[in-house]
């Protein structure tokens, strides 16, 4: 058995297109695949090179399958091999947004007991931050895709996690879990 190329992306090991979001039906079967075509316990009697090549594919595997399970790790990991996302990047957001979350974080502030309401209002943002991404998440293709395009998804990608904070934090509030 021979390996090839010691360096590929997740989407190259996994032998899909470049995409925001991934068929989830399909990757543990090709994770399984894979698995077993890139197992080190295959090369013990193949080289040295192969062997540390075998290892590092199966290592690069367990990380790109984890990546695909969570679609903001899938974005993340396309802007970064966009080169649109940086390691620590502190990224600039719309002040109107901004505002939006302080007083969702303010409400979370002042209550008392859990209030429905609140969840309701983090959904509705939610879902109006990806309502202008959805077609190029959903329908992402890398040769049609623009910088515009990923532009707004890494804004997207970056008042997602502004979200998911208040999400956590709302949660751990109101003892849910």
């Amino acid at each position: 058995m021979c390996l090839k190329s010691p360096y590929m992306n997740y989407f190259e090991l996994f032998e899909i297109p470049v995409q925001l979001q991934v068929d989830k039906s399909v990757l543990p079967r090709k994770y399984f695949e894979l698995s077993r075509r890139y197992h080190p316990d295959f090369f013990v009697n193949g080289t040295s090179e192969e062997q540390a090549l075998a290892l590092e594919r199966s290592a690069l595997l367990n990380k790109a399958f984890q990546t695909f399970q969570h679609p903001d790790d899938t974005i993340r990991y396309v802007l970064s091999l966009k080169g649109m996302l940086e390691e620590e990047e502190k990224f600039t957001l719309p002040p109107e947004f901004l505002m939006e979350v302080m007083e969702i974080n303010e409400s979370m502030m002042d209550m008392e007991e859990e209030d429905p309401g609140l969840s309701g209002a983090i959904s509705r943002l939610e879902a109006e931050i990806y309502s202008p991404v959805k077609a190029i998440i959903e329908q992402y293709r890398d040769e049609m895709a623009t910088e515009a395009d990923l532009l707004a998804v890494k804004e997207y990608y970056f008042k997602k996690k502004y979200i998911d904070r208040i999400r956590r934090q709302h949660n751990s509030n109101s003892g849910m879990i």
